[in-house]
C-alpha cells in the first residue's frame, strides 16, 4: 500500500562469499500430454530472464542465480531484438505507459494546484461579497476542504510520511541479521541487485491473516514494510522464493523512485482521477513485478498463487489455469474492475509474469499468440503438491 536519532540503513554490500544456494524443488506430477508450464523454465529468447551482463564488457555478478537458473554451459546469449519494455541489461525496465501517465498526472496537479492558488489570490485581494441586508457573505470557494487539501498539500504529505515511518518504527520489528534474518538478507541482496548505494530499511508488522507488503519513505528514509502472515514460526519464510519476489517487488518500487517526496506530490491527485489516476499506479506495480521477477524469477508464480489464496492453500493454485484466463473473461465490467484498480487484477498479472515478450497489459486483456492453445491440449495438470510443513529452507 517511524524520537530518538535515526539508524542509517545498512549498505547494500555483497552477500558472503558462499552464499546459501536454492534447494531443489520437487515438481508436482503432470499430464504426460499436457505442454510444460512456461512458469517452469522460461524460453531465455524471450527475454524472461534478466541477462547478467553484457558480454562484451563482462561483469562479476556478486549473487550468482540458483542451479537450473540457466543452462549449465552459460547464460543464454543477448537477444538481437530485446522484447519490448522488459529488461534492459542488469536493470529492470519500466512500463512503456508509466512515464507518459506520470507526465500528464502531473500536469493535471500543476493545474489543480494552480487554480487554488488563484483562488486564494482572488479571495484575498477581492471585496467581500454583501447581500442584500449588508451582511457579509462568509462562505468562500476557498474554504473548500478540497481546495484546501490542495493549499496545505505539501505540509500535509510531509507529515503523513513522517507519521508513517515513525508508526512502523515503534511498533514493528525491524529486520536484522539477528531478527528475520532471512528476509534481511533478501532486502539487502534485492537493493545489491538494483544497483542502490544503501539498502533500505525493513520492518515486519502484524498481518492478522493479511498478505500484503509495501514500501515508502519520508525525508532521506526509505523502509520496506512487510506483513508478519508472510513468515512462519521462527522468522523463517513459508515460501522463500515467493517472500524474495515480493521483498524484490517492493525494492522495486523504492529504485524506481516511485516513493520520492516530489514525486507524490506531483500525483497528489491522481486518487481523485478515475481511470487516469489508477492506471498510472498499476503501471508502476507492472515495474515494481520486473523488478520482482529481476530478483528471483522462479517465486513469480508462488508470489501469485500466495496471493490469490494465502499461503496455506497457495499449491492448490493452477498459477497457468489461472493465468489463461486473462484471455477468456471479458465483458465491460471486468474492464472497469481493472480500469478502476490500484493493481493490475491477478489473472492478468499473472499472464504478464508467464509471457515476458511484451509488457504487462494496462488497458486491454492479452490474446494468446496461436489460437487453440487455451486451455492447453490434454488439460492442466492436477495440483497435488503437499504444502510446506514445516517451512521450506533457503
Amino acid at each position: 500500500m517511524h524520537p530518538h536519532e535515526p539508524h542509517h540503513p545498512h549498505s547494500a554490500g555483497p552477500p558472503p562469499e558462499h552464499p546459501t544456494q536454492q534447494p531443489d524443488r520437487t515438481s508436482p506430477p503432470r499430464n504426460d500430454t499436457a505442454p510444460p508450464s512456461p512458469w517452469d523454465r522460461p524460453d531465455p529468447r524471450t527475454g524472461g530472464f534478466p541477462a547478467q551482463g553484457n558480454p562484451a564488457q563482462p561483469q562479476a555478478n556478486p549473487y550468482p542465480p540458483a542451479p537450473g537458473y540457466y543452462p549449465p554451459s552459460a547464460p543464454p546469449p543477448p537477444p538481437q531484438q530485446r522484447p519490448r519494455g522488459l529488461m534492459p541489461w542488469d536493470r529492470p525496465a519500466r512500463h512503456p505507459w508509466e512515464i507518459p501517465l506520470l507526465i500528464v498526472v502531473i500536469m493535471v496537479t500543476t493545474v489543480a494546484y494552480l487554480l487554488a492558488l488563484l483562488l486564494m489570490t482572488v479571495e484575498l485581494f477581492t471585496d467581500p461579497v454583501v447581500d442584500e441586508k449588508g451582511v457579509e457573505q462568509t462562505s468562500s470557494l476557498v474554504t473548500s476542504p478540497y481546495v484546501l487539501l490542495l493549499l496545505f498539500a505539501p505540509v500535509l504529505l510531509w507529515a503523513g510520511r513522517g507519521l508513517n515511518l515513525a508508526t512502523q518504527r515503534v511498533n514493528g520489528v525491524k529486520m536484522s541479521p539477528t531478527q528475520f534474518p532471512e528476509g534481511y538478507r533478501m532486502v539487502q541482496e534485492a537493493a545489491a541487485r538494483f544497483g542502490m548505494h544503501k539498502a533500505p530499511d525493513a520492518y515486519v508488522v502484524l498481518g492478522n491473516g493479511q498478505i500484503n507488503a509495501f514500501a515508502t519513505g519520508h525525508g532521506f528514509r526509505r523502509f520496506v514494510v512487510v506483513y508478519s502472515d508472510l513468515f512462519e514460526i521462527g522468522g523463517a519464510a513459508r515460501e522463500p522464493d515467493g517472500l524474495a519476489f515480493i521483498i524484490g517487488h517492493e525494492v522495486g518500487h523504492i529504485a524506481a523512485g516511485h516513493v520520492s517526496y516530489w514525486r507524490q506530490l506531483g500525483m497528489f491527485v491522481a486518487p481523485w482521477l478515475p481511470v487516469l489516476g489508477s492506471s498510472l499506479i498499476r503501471a508502476q506495480e507492472y515495474t515494481a513485478d520486473n523488478h520482482g521477477f529481476c530478483f528471483r524469477p522462479h517465486g513469480a508464480s508462488t508470489a501469485m498463487a500466495t496471493l490469490a489464496a494465502g499461503k496455506y492453500l497457495n499449491t492448490d493454485v493452477g498459477v497457468d489455469e489461472m493465468a489463461d484466463r486473462a484471455a477468456l473473461d471479458r465483458g465491460g465490467f471486468i474492464w472497469l474492475v481493472n480500469a478502476m484498480a490500484s493493481h493490475p487484477v491477478l489473472t492478468w498479472r499473472m499472464w504478464a509474469l508467464r509471457d515476458r515478450s511484451r509488457p504487462g497489459p494496462l488497458f486491454w486483456r492479452p490474446s494468446a499468440p496461436h489460437p487453440g492453445m487455451i486451455p492447453p491440449p490434454g488439460g492442466y495438470p492436477l495440483n497435488s503438491t503437499s504444502p510446506a510443513l514445516p517451512p521450506k529452507t533457503v
